[in-house]
């Protein structure tokens, strides 16, 4: 059965770093745009940052520009975002979503994903 799993996050003081990652299994990433987002309780999805093999194309929103990165892992057939510089503010649920063969760009927060993973919490504390 097709899955994303997605482990890391925690909790973290204000300034720190986490990395997240995305791992399929019974799939490839190859060519696939992966999606980060992140959600509170009551508030809609936020999308983070997204990259895709396609063009070689990553986006990030400008609340993380600069403070996140996401990277592949072909070998472990995974994703990672490595955030650094934590703010109190981006305590919240990350998830990652996959969708083959797609183009990363700013819109990739509207996107139809074929894939989620079960998400993990970030607290960022000040």
């Amino acid at each position: 059965q097709p899955q994303v799993v997605q482990s890391g996050g925690g909790l973290v003081q204000s300034g720190g770093s986490l990395t997240l990652s995305c791992t399929a299994q019974g799939f490839t990433l190859n060519e696939a745009l992966i999606g980060w987002f992140r959600q509170d309780p009551g508030s809609s999805r936020e999308g983070v940052a997204c990259i895709s093999d396609i063009e070689g194309s990553s986006y990030y929103v400008r609340s993380v520009e600069g403070r996140f990165t996401v990277s592949r892992d072909y070998a472990k057939n995974a994703v990672h975002l490595q955030m650094n510089n934590l703010k109190p503010e981006d305590t919240s649920l990350y998830v990652c979503a996959v969708e083959p063969q797609a183009l990363c760009s700013r819109n990739f927060m509207y996107l139809r994903y074929d894939y989620w993973s079960q998400g993990t919490q970030v607290t960022v504390a000040s």
